[in-house]
């Protein structure tokens, strides 16, 4: 029997996966829910496989056992991509991962032509060659690596101002490839890119659609978690595995998600 206080762990690398909660409050709003945001590993796209298989594995151990979790949900394109199935292996619990939108995607298009925003290792990973093969035959799906909207995202939800070029360079980088022009709906494969959908929308124009993940994830923790008593015994909570002024800056907005203390792991 699951202990009515038992959490649902969103994890990301920062704080991108509070568009999942969003989502998840919508349809569990009863949920208790943990934040953890892996700040010190923060941008994981930059880094090798490897290096992120065994640091994803590594935290999620150890917050299982420090906080006994119902279900983890990794709440991160990257994360997911190169290490659902090692941790999957590791843990004895449910795991609930996020991959790009690539099959909702392909039946959403006109043109034929799809793009792929994520970080640099999401982009080149075999998954998504799969899921492209799987979902996406008879299209186009362009990719590009777009790192600096993570950090844009960050950026606007600790309040500071975002250079509009930033924006206007991913779409660039999209367009700019051959059939470019013919996009009409783009994939968000990074859990921070809906955070900033709206300065997206205004680069690529009104005749793009964007679609991520966030809905279906929080629809697959509902059905996980089917016939599950909830009880909130304790305010949720943000976990971090660094201290700064960055992550104190993030506490009204945290605050607005329904987190409201912050922890350092």
């Amino acid at each position: 029997m699951t202990e009515p206080s038992a959490p649902i762990l969103l994890f990301d690398s920062g704080v991108g996966g509070l568009s999942v909660l969003a989502e998840l409050r919508k349809v569990l709003p009863q949920a208790p829910v943990i934040y953890a945001a892996d700040n010190a590993g923060l941008p994981y796209g930059s880094k090798t496989e490897a290096q992120i298989a065994a640091r994803v594995a590594g935290l999620l151990g150890r917050m299982t056992e420090r906080y006994r979790p119902r279900l983890a949900c990794i709440a991160c394109n990257t994360a997911s991509t190169i290490a659902l199935g090692m941790v999957r292996e590791v843990l004895e619990l449910p795991i609930v991962g996020t991959v790009p939108a690539i099959k909702p995607a392909a039946a959403l298009t006109r043109s034929g032509t799809i793009g792929l925003l994520g970080t640099e290792a999401t982009i080149r990973q075999g998954y998504v060659d799969r899921l492209e093969a799987e979902f996406a035959v008879g299209k186009r799906l362009l990719r590009y690596g777009a790192p600096e909207l993570v950090a844009a995202a960050e950026a606007r939800l600790r309040g500071e101002p975002v250079d509009p070029a930033v924006f206007s360079r991913a779409a660039a980088g999209l367009r700019d490839q051959p059939d470019g022009q013919a996009i009409d709906t783009i994939v968000l494969a990074c859990t921070h890119f809906p955070l900033v959908e709206a300065e997206l929308g205004e680069a690529f124009g009104p005749e793009v659609r964007f679609i991520h993940g966030a809905e279906g994830i929080a629809r697959r923790i509902v059905h996980l978690t089917e016939g599950q008593p909830f009880a909130r015994t304790e305010p949720d909570f943000a976990l971090f595995t660094r201290d700064g002024a960055d992550v104190a800056a993030l506490a009204p907005t945290l605050a607005r998600f329904g987190l409201e203390r912050i922890e350092i792991l």
